[in-house]
């Protein structure tokens, strides 16, 4: 394998992976996991055969849509910054043939999530529990939910489909 491979199947995994578990322990996403994951994109992109400027502009328009409507969701309290940002750098990675598939799925797993969490909420917690602090902050009934783990998930199981899997023999 390739430097190029690597990045392809260890940096927009593990980044989008950690963003999710971030989110989900701290109620954050690190601008630099962002960055990361977006570097590495323009890094990969000119190693991907048929990747040529039309389609490398689709990509960068993927992750730009995606943005604009992130920052929309943001402004009206929807969704936080991180995620609007971090959904961004997944749409330039999955690519624009792939990018409704993907929000349709971080939907979906966002809902379940938010579902699960309304129920929980108007639970008790163990007293195991209690002891932990970012168990607690999901817990409170005024916290957002952690919609990196959403978005983490929706790119993960899209990934597999898009032209990078074809790459390297996925």
């Amino acid at each position: 394998m390739t430097i190029i491979d690597y990045l392809i199947f260890a940096i927009f995994p593990l980044g989008m992976a950690y963003a999710g578990a971030s989110d989900l322990i701290t109620m954050t996403i690190p601008n630099r996991v962002v960055l990361i994951v977006a570097g590495a994109f323009l890094a990969a992109a000119p190693f991907l055969p048929g990747m040529d400027l039309e389609t490398f502009g689709l990509h960068l328009a993927a992750g730009g849509v995606v943005l604009l409507a992130g920052f929309v969701m943001f402004g009206f309290g929807w969704i936080g910054g991180g995620d609007a940002k971090i959904a961004a750098a997944a749409a330039m990675w999955i690519g624009l043939p792939h990018t409704l598939e993907f929000l349709v799925w971080t939907s979906l797993v966002g809902g379940g999530l938010t579902l699960v969490l309304l129920i929980a909420r108007r639970r008790l917690l163990p007293a195991f529990a209690v002891r932990q602090e970012w168990i607690t902050r999901l817990h409170d009934s005024e916290a957002g939910v952690p919609y990196g783990v959403a978005l983490a998930a929706g790119a993960l199981i899209v990934y597999p489909q898009t032209a990078w899997m074809a790459l390297i023999g996925g």
